[in-house]
């Protein structure tokens, strides 16, 4: 019986891609399936900020961050919440992954040519115990390069494979089944879109030109998550967050449609985990979009004012930077979709850093001047960006205009200039007292504390209404989709599995199509500089048990 290729894998983001470099490894020959055009190669980490989660690095430990793979994996089993009989093998891969964060990650990326800024990020605080959610200590790595320099590695060694012609890349191929031609499953079929010169995320054409089939002994399915399709992201939408939102922003393109995932179920696969999912709550309308309804995430410190629709401070712990869940799970308890930040200049410049490679050209581009510019700068050229042309941003040097500018932005003025001023005056005054009840405020002193928030994300503790600070500045906060948690269940092989635990024979699964591993290694919630690392793991082992499979 004749094979096109010993593997077929679908989807070329990163996992795809580094799935594909193991196979290669293995003088396996493969075939790259991705319905996107080829300058789309790398999927959506081309376009993250390239955190990554490490535990007891040089990097922490230069600056005297005390981590240990048993610190790491108390927190996230506190954050991943493991609670359902379906969690076993979620489970299992949390496990695998603390140990290889801890182990040989950074070393297997270093020696790949992958770097790192040498400030370590301290995302999804927590505030909760010392056994709940949150990283207890900074774990976030930022790629030198960012998104891109983190897909360069295992895109060359891809193109190494189709220089020695152990693979072939097809795009424009959208898979539209899986079947079996003998015991196992090794038949793809599907169609052939026109071709399309889009910039990379755009909107490409779904003109059908022709169909293809396909056979080899092994199938990897790495085609991401639901993010972009919001009707499937509102129909799984979990109970415990409440109503789904009416208005979301997309932190993905559309044709992160999830289409796939209904494909591998409708040929055996076991789907877990649907209603866990990752969004962000900090979003904001990208003022030059790439694709439709194209946001941004901020990545805030600690100090700006957080209140809900009606002007209304969010309760502790729900600080920025702290508990993104916990937060989505308030706001969309109040009735509404949106919140607010207010601060001021002096917070912004220091403070706000956006996801995304294109955001931060300076570490995109490998520059260490621009680096130093961008910490010069009363306020990075990309924030500022935001600030003069953002859709969701008011900047003025009053409180009267700042409340008039807000409440224009929103169908109900539900923001009280005066309420609004008590809260400020309030929180002011236990800036300027050695003292304090303010947990914010207590977080604020603490962050500091940290040499790395010190020097670059958090802001001198100083009174948002003292015009030394100014102007005024509010934001509005949309929710942002982003990331599926859940996925297609698969044991530590990365073998995807039935209703009745079996294997599918001859599927695989990795990166977000499977929940990072095993159907949702996250469990509820993510410590964040995850989702990378997790493309990264669960890519290089399917790659590697796909290749011992077949021969």
């Amino acid at each position: 019986m004749a094979y096109d290729a010993d593997v077929i894998v679908i989807g070329a983001g990163l996992a795809g891609l580094a799935a594909t470099a193991e196979l290669v490894d293995a003088g396996r020959k493969v075939i790259l399936l991705d319905q996107e055009p080829e300058q789309s190669i790398g999927g959506q980490a081309h376009w993250s900020f390239g955190g990554l989660f490490f535990v007891d690095s040089p990097e922490q430990r230069r600056l005297r961050i005390k981590d240990s793979h048993a610190l790491a994996l108390q927190d996230w089993m506190g954050t991943a919440g493991f609670d359902r009989p379906e969690d076993h093998w979620p489970r299992r891969w949390a496990e695998a992954y603390v140990d290889f964060a801890a182990g040989e990650k950074r070393s297997w990326l270093h020696g790949q040519g992958v770097r790192f800024f040498p400030v370590v990020g301290w995302a999804e605080r927590g505030g909760y115990d010392a056994t709940g959610h949150g990283n207890s200590v900074p774990r976030f790595h930022i790629t030198w390069g960012t998104g891109p320099g983190l897909v360069a590695p295992f895109e060359r060694r891809v193109r190494e494979g189709v220089a020695r012609g152990l693979v072939e890349l097809r795009f424009r191929h959208r898979v539209t089944g899986l079947s079996r031609s003998a015991g196992s499953v090794d038949t793809v079929t599907g169609e052939i879109l026109e071709p399309s010169g889009i910039e990379r995320g755009q909107a490409s054409s779904r003109e059908v030109t022709g169909a293809f089939e396909l056979r080899a002994q092994a199938v990897i399915v790495t085609s991401g998550g639901i993010g972009g399709n919001h009707d499937l992201v509102r129909a799984n939408w979990p109970e415990r967050l409440g109503t789904p939102p009416e208005r979301m922003i997309s932190g993905v393109p559309a044709h992160v449609d999830g289409a796939m995932l209904g494909i591998a179920e409708e040929a055996g696969a076991r789907l877990i985990n649907r209603d866990r999912m990752w969004h962000y709550t900090e979003g904001i309308q990208n003022w030059n979009p790439i694709w439709d309804k194209h946001g941004i995430r901020i990545l805030p410190g600690p100090s700006s004012l957080w209140l809900d629709a009606r002007g209304n401070r969010l309760p502790v712990p729900l600080f920025p930077g702290f508990d993104t869940l916990g937060t989505l799970e308030h706001i969309m308890s109040t009735g509404y979709d949106y919140t607010w930040f207010v601060l001021d200049q002096k917070i912004i410049g220091k403070e706000f850093a956006l996801s995304g490679s294109e955001q931060n050209p300076d570490l995109t581009g490998k520059s260490v001047r621009d680096v130093i510019g961008r910490a010069r700068a009363d306020v990075p050229a990309p924030v500022k960006a935001f600030m003069d042309h953002g859709a969701d941003f008011v900047v003025e040097k009053d409180l009267a205009a700042l409340v008039r500018g807000m409440n224009a932005l929103t169908k109900e003025p539900l923001i009280d200039e005066a309420a609004l001023h008590r809260e400020l005056v309030a929180r002011d005054r236990e800036i300027a007292n050695p003292f304090t009840k303010d947990l914010q405020v207590m977080s604020i002193r603490g962050a500091r504390k940290y040499l790395g928030d010190k020097l670059i994300r958090t802001a001198s503790p100083h009174r948002i209404l003292d015009p030394k600070a100014g102007p005024l500045i509010a934001v509005r906060l949309n929710i942002l989709t982003r990331k599926t948690l859940g996925g297609l269940e698969t044991d530590l092989s990365s073998r995807v599995l039935t209703e009745g635990g079996e294997a599918l024979e001859g599927v695989y699964a990795a990166g977000e199509a499977a929940g990072f591993g095993g159907g949702g290694v996250h469990g509820y919630r993510s410590l964040e500089g995850t989702f990378l690392g997790g493309c990264l793991f669960s890519g290089r082992t399917a790659g590697r048990a796909a290749a011992g499979a077949v021969g």
